[in-house]
């Protein structure tokens, strides 16, 4: 298992312990979903839900009345991530606005590479197989995965246990 990024210290809060190249893609990367989003791109539809898939009328007040919420929150989530991606430490709200953002990059580009919850674990290309043009996407997508484990351990690691 290999190291930890995020570690509360003895005041509670979490460091984030991210290498400069881990901290670079974080920073470019919610600028290329708000480009997705802001250009109604269809992989952006993802983040949008339907929540009533046989009901056009009901799907559409849904939309209406969810959509900007939604929206906003999706924009905090990575606006919280992109502000404090270069801080010392970041308290647990901060992190919690990281796993939304990296909830959002991860259905993103799950989309595009049209991953499935059926996939019991993505390994469809070698990722070391630089001929196909999906194989650096994957390997976001699966450090993106990994990215939201350490972040949920983090978290969770804070609440309370049974019986304590």
């Amino acid at each position: 298992m290999g190291r930890k990024r995020f570690v509360r210290d003895r005041h509670g809060r979490i460091r984030p312990g991210l290498e400069a190249p881990e901290r670079e893609l974080l920073r470019m990367l919610p600028q290329q979903a708000w480009e997705l989003v802001d250009h109604d791109d269809p992989t952006a539809q993802r983040l949008f839900p339907v929540a009533y898939p046989d009901d056009a009328a009901a799907q559409s007040d849904y939309h209406e009345m969810m959509g900007a919420q939604l929206l906003e929150h999706h924009h905090h989530a990575l606006d919280t991530m992109e502000s404090t991606i270069d801080a010392a430490t970041i308290d647990a709200d901060e992190l919690a606005g990281w796993l939304g953002a990296v909830e959002v990059l991860r259905l993103l580009l799950g989309t595009q590479l049209d991953v499935s919850e059926d996939m019991a674990e993505l390994d469809p290309i070698d990722p070391l197989d630089s001929d196909d043009p999906r194989a650096d996407q994957f390997t976001v997508y699966q450090y993106l995965s990994m990215l939201q484990n350490e972040i949920v351990d983090a978290l969770s690691a804070a609440l309370p246990r049974d019986g304590s």
